[in-house]
């Protein structure tokens, strides 16, 4: 009896201990007993629940201390259900102290809602409490004389709790002020006009709302820096003088060939009419024999003609005449 007794014994006792350590990783006792301590309701069997619904207690527990300290009206119950929900219990939780320590309403609800959009709502918080300055990239606008102006500006923005749901964010702020600043400057005579008042591009950019459907609120908005850049204006001038240059060379060889057509046309044409007279006038001594045979021409008639060709060369010859029956080359 007694070996068997010393055998069970030390078997017991690696089952308790085992059964222990299964408790305590299992039930977070030491949390329980802080947040007793910090003065946070909790079970041990909401501990326990939390296990079983795969919820770290330390994510619900440690905020809920913290926020029970600051003197916030929440519950476990709002807690695990935002964590369950994917949010950030935590920094919530900080958002929530810092809204209440800066006298802002913002509600648990508004927060966690503003925490399952995918923005940082302390960070918000934040922001309401110190604006945020946004600066935007350079900005090139050109004057109405054709220069090229490029500003920089600073926006200083302040968070809209309200609006940070379904707002828009910096892009939207960064383009609505670089439209107003392209407005401006384009609408400025001369670009001397923007460098000598700068400020103008402020007021009129402050002036058109630009905040109008974003999260943010806009306090100011500062130039930065403004230069000049390129005379947009000449090089444009420059460009279509090129432009009208190639169509006039265009249109004159386009002219040049078609009195080049015309030339051709007309040699063809003398060359033609040529063809004809040499053949005529190889139908003459024909014509000649033919008149003879029949007796419509006389010998001595013959013989005059062929005098009064003599005497026409023979004047063309002293003239310098050239003689036309020569074909063209």
């Amino acid at each position: 009896m007694l070996d068997a007794f010393d055998l069970k014994f030390p078997l017991m006792v690696g089952v308790i201990l085992l059964v222990v350590f299964l408790f305590f990783s299992f039930v977070p006792v030491g949390l329980w007993i802080t947040a007793r301590f910090s003065g946070v309701p909790v079970k041990i069997s909401d501990l326990v629940g939390m296990r079983l619904r795969r919820v770290a207690p330390s994510r619900i527990v440690q905020p809920m201390i913290k926020a029970t300290k600051a003197g916030l009206d929440l519950n476990l119950n709002e807690l695990e259900a935002h964590y369950l929900a994917g949010g950030n219990v935590n920094l919530v939780v900080d958002a929530l102290i810092a809204a209440q320590r800066a006298n802002i309403d913002l509600s648990f609800k508004e927060a966690t809602a503003i925490d399952l959009a995918g923005r940082n709502v302390l960070e918000a918080v934040q922001v309401s409490v110190n604006p945020k300055v946004i600066t935007t990239p350079e900005i090139a606008a050109v004057a109405k004389n054709g220069i090229e102006v490029k500003v920089k500006a600073k926006v200083t923005v302040r968070a809209n709790i309200q609006r940070l749901v379904g707002g828009a964010g910096e892009a939207t702020i960064i383009a609505r002020v670089g439209e107003g600043i392209v407005t401006t400057v384009g609408s400025s005579q001369t670009h001397s006009d923007v460098l000598e008042n700068p400020d103008n591009i402020s007021k009129t950019v402050l002036n058109k709302g630009l905040d109008s459907g974003t999260a943010f609120e806009i306090l100011s908005i500062d130039i930065a820096d403004v230069d000049i850049g390129r005379n947009v204006g000449a090089s444009l001038q420059m460009e279509q003088a090129e432009a009208d240059k190639r169509i006039s060379q265009a249109k004159a060889e386009e002219r040049r060939a078609q009195a080049v057509a015309a030339e051709q046309e007309n040699v063809a044409e003398i060359r033609r009419q040529r063809a004809k007279v040499i053949e005529a006038e190889a139908m003459v001594p024909e014509a000649l024999a033919q008149a003879l045979r029949e007796g419509h021409l006389g010998v001595l008639d013959y013989y005059e003609m062929q005098n009064v060709i003599s005497d026409t060369k023979m004047r063309e010859s002293i003239s310098g005449d050239t003689n036309t029956n020569e074909p063209l080359e």
